[in-house]
């Protein structure tokens, strides 16, 4: 029970973030839109070190390897595996005209919500991962660390579930529609955290390589496509702001409770 309220945590943050489309009227405003979106990115990348990175290399020093080792090739992992998603599945980001990934004949709202759902992907692996460590005992993560990080993902899930909801309100799509649309962008953040618990629990050795894997995939969403999306146009300073806010906020709620 307590792992799977765990493993919803961070998609409860999903699906409340949508629901504000059904209390805020027209387009998100732009700087607001960019502050959620830096302080998503200061969350990954707090948590990518505190959590998960961390981890990896204490946990390889424990198992009597070279530390850096697992950390290293885990993280570039994480980084090639995004790589290849992002290059296959089609998905649009937010204010672009062009999709990314394969051509394909999807619509416009369907390739804004794969956008969503593709950077899910490396967050349900982190949580995933973390819970991993923490039941199998094989980590200095405990279960306490494990929930910090769920939690930390599900804060900045909810601005990422209304950053998909108001923009497809305002291509003209239904608000309950709306609503199911960045809900569902979540879901695949509980099934990857649950695949990848079942598979480290088949290779509790290479726990750090899949804690680094995690790190790199939610880097590279990071750098790809937040990071980029917040500087876009006039008032990226307020992006930066919500770096610094959000990377504080995972960085002690992580260090409190783990």
């Amino acid at each position: 029970m307590q792992l799977a309220l765990g493993l919803l945590i961070p998609f409860a943050g999903t699906t409340l973030g949508s629901a504000m489309v059904f209390f805020m009227r027209g387009e998100m405003n732009k700087k607001l839109e960019k502050m959620l979106l830096g302080f998503a990115s200061g969350v990954m990348v707090a948590a990518s070190v505190w959590s998960l990175l961390i981890p990896a290399i204490d946990m390889a020093q424990e198992q009597g390897g070279i530390a850096w080792v697992p950390a290293a090739i885990g993280f570039l992992g994480g980084m090639a595996f995004l790589l290849v998603l992002d290059s296959l599945i089609p998905h649009l980001h937010l204010e672009s005209a062009h999709p990314e990934g394969l051509e394909s004949n999807l619509k416009k709202t369907t390739m804004l919500v794969l956008a969503v759902t593709l950077h899910n992907i490396p967050e349900g692996m982190s949580v995933g991962v973390t819970f991993a460590g923490a039941l199998y005992g094989q980590t200095s993560i405990t279960m306490a660390g494990a929930f910090a990080l769920a939690l930390g993902i599900a804060i900045q899930n909810f601005p990422e579930g209304a950053i998909i909801s108001m923009p497809l309100r305002g291509e003209g799509v239904p608000r309950l529609r709306s609503f199911v649309y960045g809900a569902l962008s979540g879901v695949v953040e509980p099934i990857g955290a649950a695949v990848t618990i079942l598979l480290a629990s088949r290779i509790v050795p290479a726990l750090p390589y899949l804690l680094a894997f995690a790190a790199g995939a939610m880097i590279y969403v990071v750098v790809e496509e937040l990071i980029p999306e917040a500087q876009t146009g006039e008032h990226s300073n307020i992006g930066t702001i919500g770096v610094a806010v959000g990377f504080v906020i995972m960085m002690i709620l992580d260090v409190a409770l783990g």
